[in-house]
C-alpha cells in the first residue's frame, strides 16, 4: 500500500478543509474551535495517489451508511482486522493529504490500512483519470462526483453481517436495528463531537441470544458470520489471496449468503478492482439508461 505515514507533535497544528470537491483543493484558513478541530497531531496522514475527495465519500450513501451532509469530517468507528476489538477515526482531509485521529487501543499502521481500505486509499487512482481520458462515459461521471473512490463496508466481517441483517427488510429499518444492536452490544466512542457506536466483535456478537428487530433466525445467521470471522474465514487478506471465484463459492456456504451478498462482499468488502458486479433486474435497467449505451458493460471492471 503506497501511502505516507505522519506522526507529528506540535500540539499547534491545525489542518485546514477541503475547500471545493476535486481534485485541486483550496486551502481555507478554519478556527479549530469553531469547526471542531482536534487540536493535537493526527496519528497517521495518508497521501492519495490520484484524485480523492473526502466530501464526496461523505456523502455517498450506501449499505447502512445514509449520505450526510459534508461538514469537513468523517466518522469511521469498525471492528480491526482481526475482529478482537473495535477502534474509531476521525477523518479530515486538507491540500496535505488525508488525517486520521485514532481512538482505542490499536497498532496505528493496522488502523491506519483499514482506512485507507475503507475509502478506496490502498488503490492508484491516477489509472482511473487515465481511463476517463479514453472513454466519454467515464469522463460523464468522473465529472459528476470528481474524486470519489468507492466508500466500502468496514470489513468483510460487516459486510456479510449487513447482508444478512438486509435481505428482504428495508435497509433504513435495518440501519437503526444495526446502530441499536452497535450501541447496546458493540463499544461506543464520540468522534468529532458525536456519538458513533462500532459494531459487535465476534465474541460479542456470538453471546447475543436476542434483540429486538432481529429474528431467531437471521440472529443464527449472525452467529454464523461471527464464528466464520473468529475462524479467519472472513480475514480480508486471505479472502484477497484466495482469487475472486474461491471466495465467492466460499462465502456461499455462509447461511444467509447467496451469490448476489457474495459478489457485495468481495466488492464493497474488499473493492476488488477486477471482477463482475453482482447481477440483480436494477443493475440491468440502471446500465442503460446511465449511459445511453447500447453495449452491456464489459466483464471486468
Amino acid at each position: 500500500m503506497q501511502v505516507g505515514l505522519s506522526l507529528g507533535s506540535d500540539s499547534s497544528w491545525v489542518p485546514t478543509l477541503l475547500g471545493r470537491q476535486d481534485a485541486s483543493p483550496v486551502m481555507t484558513s478554519v478556527s479549530p474551535v469553531s469547526a471542531g478541530h482536534p487540536t493535537e497531531p493526527p496519528d497517521f496522514t495518508i497521501g492519495p495517489l490520484g484524485p480523492f475527495s473526502l466530501a464526496e465519500a461523505v456523502t455517498f450513501g450506501f449499505g447502512q451508511r445514509e449520505a450526510g451532509a459534508y461538514e469537513g469530517v468523517m466518522r469511521l468507528a469498525f471492528c480491526l482486522d482481526g475482529y478482537h476489538t473495535q477502534v474509531a477515526v476521525e477523518v479530515r482531509q486538507d491540500a496535505c493529504g488525508v488525517h486520521g485521529w485514532v481512538q482505542g487501543e490499536a497498532d496505528l499502521a493496522a488502523v491506519q490500512a483499514q482506512a485507507a481500505r475503507v475509502l478506496s486509499l490502498d488503490h492508484d487512482g491516477r489509472q482511473f483519470v487515465a481511463v476517463g481520458r479514453r472513454d466519454p462515459v467515464i469522463a460523464a461521471l468522473q465529472e459528476l462526483a470528481p474524486g470519489l473512490r468507492p466508500p466500502l463496508f468496514y470489513s468483510p466481517y460487516e459486510a456479510a453481517a449487513w447482508s444478512v441483517l438486509s435481505a428482504r427488510r428495508p435497509a433504513r429499518q435495518m440501519a437503526e436495528v444495526r446502530q441499536h444492536l452497535s450501541e447496546t452490544h458493540g463499544r461506543s466512542f464520540t468522534v468529532a463531537g458525536q456519538p458513533l457506536a462500532a459494531l459487535p466483535a465476534p465474541q460479542q456478537l456470538l453471546a447475543v441470544s436476542e434483540f429486538p428487530g432481529i429474528p431467531e433466525v437471521k440472529l443464527r445467521r449472525l452467529h454464523g458470520v461471527a464464528a466464520a470471522a473468529l475462524d479467519g474465514r472472513l480475514d480480508a487478506t486471505r479472502l484477497c489471496t484466495m482469487g475472486h471465484e474461491t471466495a465467492t463459492a466460499e462465502l456461499c456456504q455462509l447461511e444467509g449468503i447467496g451469490p448476489f451478498y457474495a459478489g457485495l462482499i468481495m466488492i464493497r468488502g474488499l473493492v476488488w478492482p477486477t471482477c463482475s458486479p453482482p447481477k440483480s433486474p436494477s443493475s440491468k435497467r440502471w446500465w442503460p439508461s446511465s449511459t445511453a449505451c447500447r453495449h452491456p458493460p464489459a466483464q471486468t471492471i
